[in-house]
């Protein structure tokens, strides 16, 4: 299932339709990504640039699922992690540190590290729809 590459017959699911809610700060990387997620079908539906308007955004409903940058503007992104968590709203997160600084909860969520490529986008993205067939969030 991790064989995910950019042309449609090589993804172990469809993305097509999915809507993103995407959580990140630096413009340039907010721009690949959404290219990425429109090569893999998918629309960013919802965006945030910083913790306030994330909190205020995550609430909302339009979505079916989330990339948060785990560091926005500073500032944690990890209440807007609670808030998805508590409606069941899969998401990943965006690090460039990886997986070592999510407190515990988070610590199986999937996790792609900047820079990434669309293939990990794409594993992360059915990591997170469909944790039980990828057997990868482990423990």
């Amino acid at each position: 299932m991790m064989d995910n590459g950019a042309g449609a017959g090589g993804r172990g699911m469809s993305l097509d339709g999915l809507r993103v809610f995407l959580a990140e700060d630096e413009s340039l990387i907010a721009m690949s990504i959404e290219d990425m997620l429109a090569d893999l079908g998918c629309n960013v539906v919802v965006a945030a640039d910083n913790i306030g308007d994330a909190v205020d955004k995550a609430g909302a409903a339009g979505f079916d699922c989330a990339i948060l940058d785990v560091n926005l503007r500073g500032k944690e992104v990890f209440p807007v992690a609670e808030i998805l968590s508590q409606q069941g709203i899969p998401f990943i997160f965006s690090s460039g540190y990886g997986r070592s600084m999510l407190p515990d909860q988070f610590r199986t969520r999937p996790t792609v590290s900047k820079p990434f490529d669309m293939k990990d986008l794409s594993a992360a993205l059915e990591e997170a729809l469909n944790p039980v067939s990828t057997g990868t969030l482990g423990n």
